[in-house]
């Protein structure tokens, strides 16, 4: 009862040892093997404290006469090892520990392997230009590395070549666009330049003069109504000496608001046109004033274009002046109901025609420049060129609002262009004119 039971064999103690020696065994090795191997066992019948201290006692004492048991120390690994990432690593302590982890580590490794599919590891291209620095970059290269990084890097240095030659071709495009703007922005530049000076221009812009809208007092006023009156229908009221132009009442109204002009009133207006440039010379522009009648002449329905119906119209005997040395030439227009103005403008090289409906008549044009090659080669005998001289159809003039101001207006067109001025007036200004006219006219009232 409570003996020890020292006897027995534990198989395989040998195997937990590390300096255990399996091929040669002494007999003392055995024994402590042996020794060692046992455990004591206690019985529980039939003990007495007395027994029990004392066999205690004497086991402790045995037990402590072995040596101790030395582990051996854990050697590095000369191997690959695995160096996991986010602190994770594999235990075997437990199945259901070890099922926790690994579920962590494959779900860490999934997450890690998604974010390289979005990772490019840069690296730094040198770009060598000799022979000589491009064998040293080689041999720069680590034999670590293997065969499979340098062809990695010969497939970085093709797609490299390939982003070179992309980024060339946009730094070309990049170029033309940098042109481009460069010359928008200089045109834009001239642009305002171009605005500034016109605005400019705009506020230094020609005075209005005041002559040509002077009003007319209340005396002339009534004058003016006097012959209008039905009483003056049948009476001369103006007879022309130079023109044989007689103006009686009746055709005078042609003036009053809501006529027509008839041929009498725009050709003795005419006529007081040049002779107010007679009189003073310096004052307007060297002009000759045809005749409503000589459009007529020069272009008939029935012949057509007719130089020699108008030959001896503009002698010099006749004229007292050579009629090319004029500045400006204009030819009344009369197109049935409609009245218009061409202009044989050599002073600025053109043939114009101007119309405040704003037709166009090439025919007019063509007509007029026809008899001007021959008018200065009939009084001249010399040859002039026209081809550079420029056909217009003038757009920037005042036009008529009604279906009866057209006469008014052509009148006007020859004013203002004999004074030099420009077209400074519009469709209000025209009863104001009407009057003005009829006015003028009366000043050569025969007694």
């Amino acid at each position: 009862m409570g003996a020890l039971a020292s006897n027995r064999k534990r198989v395989g103690d040998e195997y937990f040892n590390p300096h255990f020696n399996h091929t040669n065994k002494s007999p003392r090795s055995n024994l402590l093997a042996i020794q060692l191997s046992k455990k004591p066992r206690f019985s529980l019948m039939d003990r007495s404290p007395e027994k029990s201290t004392s066999s205690s006692n004497g086991t402790v004492s045995r037990i402590s006469r072995y040596p101790d048991v030395k582990h051996g120390f854990p050697r590095e690994v000369q191997a690959p090892v695995r160096h996991l990432k986010f602190g994770l690593s594999i235990s075997n302590s437990s199945h259901s520990k070890g099922s926790f982890l690994s579920e962590k580590l494959g779900d860490a490794r999934k997450q890690a392997f998604d974010a390289l599919r979005y990772f490019k590891k840069e690296k730094e291209v040198i770009t060598v230009e000799e022979e000589e620095d491009e064998d040293k970059s080689k041999e720069l290269v680590s034999s670590d590395y293997g065969v499979e990084e340098v062809e990695a890097s010969d497939n970085e240095r093709e797609a490299y070549k390939k982003l070179l030659k992309s980024a060339e071709r946009r730094s070309n495009k990049l170029k033309d666009l940098a042109f481009e703007i460069e010359l928008k922005e200089r045109l834009i530049t001239e642009l305002k330049a171009l605005r500034l000076e016109k605005k400019q221009e705009e506020e230094q812009e020609e005075v209005i003069p005041s002559e040509p809208f002077v009003p007319l007092t209340k005396e002339e006023m009534a004058e003016v109504s006097h012959a209008f009156s039905a009483k003056n229908k049948k009476r001369i009221l103006v007879s022309h000496e130079n023109s044989s132009i007689d103006i009686r009442g009746e055709v005078l109204q042609c003036l009053k608001p809501g006529s027509w002009l008839n041929d009498e009133v725009i050709n003795l207006y005419l006529e007081l046109l040049k002779e107010r440039e007679n009189r003073e010379p310096k004052k307007f522009l060297k002009c000759h004033f045809f005749n409503t009648f000589f459009y007529k002449k020069l272009v008939s329905p029935e012949g057509g274009y007719n130089y020699k119906a108008v030959k001896r119209w503009t002698s010099q005997k006749k004229l007292g002046y050579c009629l090319f040395d004029c500045d400006k030439i204009f030819v009344p227009i009369h197109k049935d109901i409609h009245w218009c103005l061409a202009v044989i403008n050599k002073k600025d090289q053109k043939f114009q025609y101007l119309d405040s409906l704003r037709g166009r008549d090439a025919k007019v044009l063509n007509a007029l420049a026809n008899y001007y090659v021959e008018e200065v080669r009939d009084k001249s005998g010399n040859v002039i060129d026209i081809s550079s001289w420029e056909r217009e159809y003038v757009e920037d003039l005042p036009t008529q609002k009604n279906g009866f101001d057209c006469g008014m207006f052509m009148l006007k067109y020859i004013d203002f262009h004999s004074r030099g001025l420009s077209l400074c007036f519009d469709q209000a200004h025209m009863p104001y004119f009407r009057s003005r006219t009829a006015k003028e006219i009366l000043r050569l009232r025969a007694d």
